[in-house]
């Protein structure tokens, strides 16, 4: 009971002070090991996995930190505004877990491109896988894909169960392509169908370009 009291009183003095507790991904970012030249083991692998579908790394796979690793992390850090220093430490791993994917989570936005969004013109597969990169850029969402994925209503494909369909592979094509950065949603974070879409507040967004079926709002 003392451990719960001194718990409750920590997290009132959060919430007083107008702060939050950090999410799933910045937790993670903050214990993950430092990675850097000599480094071999999953983590590494991980890393290169992102950087490969960015097009940073185009080496094999091995799970071993060498020095095309090191230079396709000092790329993504020059990108993203970080110390060009070529190791992967919290503020690195932060970014790679906003800004890319790892091999499940790929797995887990081609879903969601097959899932809502087969039928539609390719470009409106990639606007959709898009979607879900714009919110887990977004502070208005969940730091992790799955998070976002999973968020409760957000995406139809889970409610009735269609996200566990089998993506096929220009699913897959479209979900990678809008980790490397193509946006054809131009910034959305939401879309909908208006033939189908009864919640008012969803067509009360402005909307910023419709692609096929679906229209892409703010």
């Amino acid at each position: 009971m003392k451990r719960k009291s001194i718990f409750f009183t920590f997290l009132i003095a959060i919430l007083a002070l107008g702060l939050t507790l950090p999410g799933p991904a910045a937790a993670a970012a903050a214990t993950a090991p430092v990675l850097k030249p000599g480094s071999a083991n999953g983590d590494v692998w991980d890393v290169q996995y992102r950087l490969n579908v960015l097009g940073l790394y185009t080496d094999t796979l091995d799970g071993v930190y060498g020095p095309k690793t090191a230079a396709a992390v000092r790329s993504f850090q020059a990108r993203y505004g970080l110390a060009a220093d070529g190791i992967v430490g919290p503020s690195t791993w932060r970014a790679l877990r906003k800004y890319t994917v790892n091999q499940p989570e790929m797995e887990l936005l081609a879903r969601v491109v097959y899932s809502e969004a087969r039928g539609e013109p390719y470009e409106g597969q990639v606007a959709v896988a898009a979607v879900v990169m714009n919110r887990l850029k977004s502070d208005r969402f969940p730091d992790t894909l799955r998070g976002v994925v999973f968020q409760p209503g957000a995406f139809t494909a889970v409610d009735d169960g269609q996200i566990w369909l089998k993506p096929s592979d220009m699913a897959f094509k479209a979900a990678k392509e809008a980790v490397r950065g193509w946006d054809p949603s131009r910034g959305a974070l939401f879309y909908y169908n208006p033939k189908t879409a009864v919640n008012q507040w969803i067509r009360s967004r402005p909307i910023l370009v419709k692609i096929g079926n679906h229209v892409f709002t703010s």
